[in-house]
């Protein structure tokens, strides 16, 4: 298997059936894919669902101003609407092992929630018993309460604050635990300005784990300037960097509204590479969900009226 994945110039001389291909996988990737949103957009579930397919998982942010209980809320919301809630669980932010116990319990018994995604949360210090998402997973208390899968972040473009082999440990490590206690096991990559990067990404977790599934993430239809914003924040810096080395064209080239050239990208390398574990793009609404949603709802749209 090669160290690196290429997708760049060389695949656009394709024939007419691996075009239809790679569209049919663009589509795929959207029907199986993910959107996120705020636990205050939740009264906007009705809407998103009627543009989604029935069952779309969708990701609830646990953000500092957001408590569990806001959480519990949106994913009854997305419930009722037909949507799958997956709610983040940042676990510096859980003030106490009790209150993570009550929302589990709540969210499960009245929103159906089976899977969550875990990240550590980027306050500088635990604001309860959990220092990082390792220490929470190891609790037990996920299975215990009902959950059935559980996320974890992968970074394409690595993480500002922790070093790319400590990474890559970690994931392995969260891997195996989950797996010991029974949950089944998912990947969610930070969005990147680069398609290569999270090709290649994908293509080292395959080595890494091939039985995990893995959901590219990816901006959905954004402003270019709130786009670089977003990036900054989430520390997407290192395609960000050399892009700007090459001038603002080469800028402008990536951050522009349609996240269609990077879902070509990732289906053209589930084309090329049946090891491929790319099972699903996750959306980033940055751009609004009610935009995001619309925008997924088009490609799905294009390709069921070809089929």
């Amino acid at each position: 298997m090669p160290a690196s994945i290429a997708v760049g110039p060389q695949h656009d001389a394709v024939s007419g059936a691996a075009a239809a291909r790679i569209a049919r996988s663009v589509a795929d990737l959207v029907t199986c894919g993910s959107i996120d949103l705020t636990a205050k957009a939740a009264g906007q579930a009705h809407l998103i669902a009627a543009l989604l397919p029935s069952g779309t998982k969708v990701y609830v942010n646990h953000l500092r101003n957001q408590t569990l209980a806001d959480t519990a809320a949106a994913c009854a919301s997305l419930r009722e609407a037909g949507l799958e809630p997956v709610p983040h669980l940042a676990a510096r932010r859980v003030a106490s092992r009790s209150e993570l116990e009550a929302f589990l319990v709540e969210a499960t018994r009245t929103a159906g929630v089976q899977k969550v995604l875990l990240v550590g949360g980027d306050e500088r210090q635990a604001l309860g018993p959990y220092a990082d998402s390792t220490q929470l997973l190891r609790d037990g208390i996920l299975a215990a309460c009902g959950i059935r899968e559980v996320g974890f972040a992968g970074y394409p473009e690595g993480h500002p604050d922790i070093a790319q082999r400590v990474l890559e440990n970690a994931t392995s490590e969260r891997i195996e635990i989950a797996t010991a206690q029974g949950l089944w096991v998912h990947i969610v990559t930070q969005f990147s300005l680069a398609p290569a990067r999270v090709v290649e990404y994908c293509a080292a977790l395959s080595r890494r784990a091939p039985g995990v599934p893995i959901y590219a993430g990816m901006a959905g239809p954004t402003d270019p300037m709130a786009l670089l914003r977003y990036a900054q924040l989430c520390g997407v810096s290192s395609s960000l960097r050399a892009l700007r080395a090459q001038g603002i064209d080469a800028v402008r080239l990536v951050t522009h509204t349609d996240p269609g050239a990077q879902l070509t990208a990732i289906a053209r390398y589930c084309d090329a590479h049946d090891w491929c574990n790319v099972v699903g793009a996750h959306l980033y609404s940055f751009g609004g969900v009610r935009r995001t949603a619309a925008w997924m709802n088009g490609v799905i749209a294009a390709q069921t009226a070809v089929r």
